[in-house]
C-alpha cells in the first residue's frame, strides 16, 4: 500500500525532480498538453531534474495521478519532434498503466518468494520419523527455491519491463504519427556519453532509457530492450 499510493513521491525526490509550472517551460507544457489530449488522458504534472544526460520517466498509478519528468539534457538537446517522441512514449506509460501494472508484477513477484519461505517452513515442522528422509529432500527443494525464486522473479520483471518499452515505443509513435521523431531521440540517447547522477537501480526501469552507460554483462539482467533493435522497429 506504501508503494501503490507514495512511490512516486519517493520516485521523484530520490530522482532530485522538481516540479514546474505552465508559466515556467511553457514550450514543454504545451507539447505535453497536446499529447495528453491526443491520448485521452488528463494533462499530468510535470517535473525537471538538472541534469545533462538525456533521459525522462514517467510516474504514478493512474492517469490522474501521473507525473512525468524530463532531464535539462533531454531539453537542450532534443529538438521539438525528437522531444514530443520522448513525451509521447513517456505519457503512453501513463495511458497503458504501466506503472500500476509494474507495481503488481513486484507484488506477485514478492508473493513466489514468501512461498519458497512457506515451503521450507512447513517441512521444517512436520519433521516425523516416517516421513524424515521425504521431508530432508523436499527442504533441500525449498531452499533451492528460496535462493533461485528471487532470481528467477527479478528476470520476469526485468523481461516485462523491456516488453513494456516495446509497447510504449509503439504507442507513442501512433500517438505523435511521427516514429521518427523517437528514433532520432534514441540515437542521440545511445550517442550520448553522460550518466545520470542520479540513477539508482531501484528505478532505472522506469526511465526511457537505461540511465547507467555500462554495458550489462548478461542480456536478462537489462531493464530496457537494446536501443539499436528499438531504434530498428521504429524505422520499420
Amino acid at each position: 500500500l506504501f508503494s501503490y499510493y507514495l512511490g512516486d513521491k519517493i520516485v521523484l525526490r530520490i530522482s532530485g525532480a522538481q516540479e514546474i509550472k505552465k508559466t515556467q517551460n511553457l514550450k514543454l507544457y504545451n507539447l505535453v498538453e497536446g499529447l495528453s489530449i491526443g491520448a485521452g488522458i488528463p494533462v499530468p504534472r510535470l517535473y525537471i531534474i538538472n541534469d545533462n544526460a538525456i533521459n525522462a520517466f514517467a510516474t504514478g498509478r493512474n492517469p490522474k495521478n501521473a507525473s512525468v519528468a524530463v532531464t535539462n539534457g533531454a531539453l537542450l538537446k532534443l529538438n521539438k519532434e525528437e522531444l514530443e517522441g520522448v513525451l509521447a512514449h513517456e505519457l503512453s506509460h501513463v495511458k497503458n498503466l504501466d506503472i500500476r501494472f509494474m507495481v503488481l508484477v513486484a507484488i506477485m513477484a514478492g508473493t513466489i518468494v514468501m512461498l519458497s519461505d512457506f515451503f521450507i517452513r512447513t517441512f521444517m515442522f512436520n519433521s516425523s520419523n516416517d516421513r524424515k528422509n521425504t521431508n530432508f529432500i523436499l527442504l533441500i527443494i525449498g531452499f533451492g527455491l528460496a535462493i533461485l525464486s528471487p532470481i528467477f522473479t527479478e528476470i520476469i520483471k526485468l523481461a516485462i519491463s523491456r516488453k513494456r518499452e516495446y509497447l510504449a515505443d509503439v504507442s507513442g509513435a501512433l500517438l505523435t504519427k511521427n516514429p521518427r521523431g523517437l528514433a532520432n531521440a534514441l540515437k542521440k540517447i545511445g550517442n550520448d556519453n553522460l550518466q545520470l547522477k542520479t540513477a539508482n537501480h531501484a528505478t532505472a526501469h522506469l526511465f526511457i532509457s537505461n540511465p547507467f552507460k555500462r554495458k550489462n554483462w548478461l542480456n536478462l539482467f537489462s531493464t530496457h530492450p537494446p536501443l539499436e533493435e528499438r531504434i530498428r522497429k521504429l524505422e520499420d
